[in-house]
């Protein structure tokens, strides 16, 4: 079958963030989202942004419009949140987001009544309703459709480390899971989703979609949910392998490492140089190192199967590509990766705050809905840099 990719701006960037809909007060799930999408319906119908349900209704996704600079659409991101708590606030209904709710239980969740959310449980049953994870996806415009198979094959190399940054969910259904990213292996219990298939060009992507297509796998290509994919009607790669974000400034620092990567990498292919890439078994094994240790994993780096600290390899990586962060305007959201590194992700971040509670993971809700309302603005966060 054939698959057009579309026409977007070089290195341009869109945003999706999935957010909880929480309890102010014991901080469990809300199943909210039909009444708010409706009192905002009207309210957002003119702006850049969107907000959308998703599969169960204690969530909103918001997304941004495409920019050119990862502050652009940051800035989008922000305003949309903004415009919800309008809603919110006076129902007393908090926002959070990390990769998983740190107690709640999935049989006490409600699906949204949508038909393609009930055609998804229907078939995947005891894994579908158990889905109740959050992430962030970010799109990169790609200028040519011979680039989109090499660069999803080097940004695998660096999918560990995008993990391990936003790795947030530590616990599940009231137990510390011993992993970083508890939902990164949950996740991939969808079919199609987990690791992209190593194809090596864009006919080998349209037999693939013709395969699944013809055996009822999926109805179209907006049903493969590969950790990192193709977006042919966007024409970007979308990286989805990261959990949710706690706070926007955390969101916007890995926007700029997607940015900054899948733009070296084109322009490396620009140059004829070949890019890197793992044997797949390499890259199932660092996916699985990111997701138990976080920015503690070591990762297998090159095909001879050299290993390092993902932290240690981050900062370098953070230190030769600074020049294309800055040709690119995100150089402060880029140093930024620094900081997480330097002060925990999320998932440490919760694991300390249980202990002080003496394991009381409605405290660490708590936590993360400061933490969310605390940092949602960018813009003072850069400012206070500065001052």
């Amino acid at each position: 079958m054939t698959e057009p990719f579309a026409t977007s701006a070089r290195s341009s960037v869109g945003l999706e963030w999935e957010l909880m809909l929480a309890d102010g007060k014991t901080g469990d799930l809300v199943p909210r989202a039909p009444e708010i999408l409706a009192a905002l319906e009207e309210r957002d119908a003119l702006e850049r942004y969107t907000i959308t349900g998703e599969l169960l209704t204690n969530t909103i996704e918001v997304t941004s419009g495409i920019g050119d600079t990862v502050a652009a659409v940051v800035d989008d991101i922000a305003d949309a949140i903004a415009h919800v708590r309008t809603i919110t606030d006076p129902l007393g209904v908090e926002l959070l987001c990390a990769g998983s709710h740190p107690f709640a239980q999935w049989y006490e969740q409600q699906v949204t009544d949508k038909t393609r959310y009930h055609k998804l449980i229907e078939r995947t049953q005891w894994w579908g309703r158990n889905m109740m994870i959050w992430g962030i996806h970010v799109h990169i415009g790609v200028d040519d459709v011979n680039k989109v198979f090499p660069i999803i094959n080097a940004l695998a190399v660096y999918l560990p480390h995008l993990q391990a940054l936003s790795a947030s969910s530590p616990f599940w259904a009231g137990e510390r899971t011993g992993y970083a990213s508890n939902r990164a292996l949950v996740f991939q219990q969808l079919p199609t989703a987990g690791l992209p298939w190593p194809l090596t060009d864009w006919s080998q992507y349209e037999s693939y979609l013709e395969d699944l297509v013809r055996t009822g796998v999926l109805d179209d290509s907006t049903e493969v949910r590969w950790d990192i994919r193709p977006a042919p009607r966007w024409g970007t790669i979308e990286v989805r392998a990261c959990d949710g974000m706690s706070t926007l400034p955390e969101m916007a620092a890995v926007a700029a490492l997607v940015q900054v990567l899948v733009e070296h990498f084109s322009r490396e292919l620009d140059a004829g140089r070949e890019l890197p890439s793992l044997q797949p078994w390499f890259v199932r094994e660092n996916k699985w190192r990111a997701a138990r240790y976080g920015l503690e994993a070591r990762v297998i780096v090159d095909r001879d199967g050299t290993q390092r600290p993902v932290d240690e390899h981050l900062r370098e990586t953070l230190i030769a590509l600074a020049p294309v962060a800055a040709e690119l305007h995100c150089s402060r959201e880029f140093d930024e990766v620094g900081t997480i590194i330097s002060r925990g992700a999320s998932s440490s971040r919760q694991i300390r705050v249980a202990e002080d509670a003496d394991g009381d993971l409605r405290a660490v809700v708590q936590h993360l809905i400061r933490e969310f309302r605390a940092g949602p603005t960018l813009r003072d966060h850069l400012a206070s840099l500065r001052s």
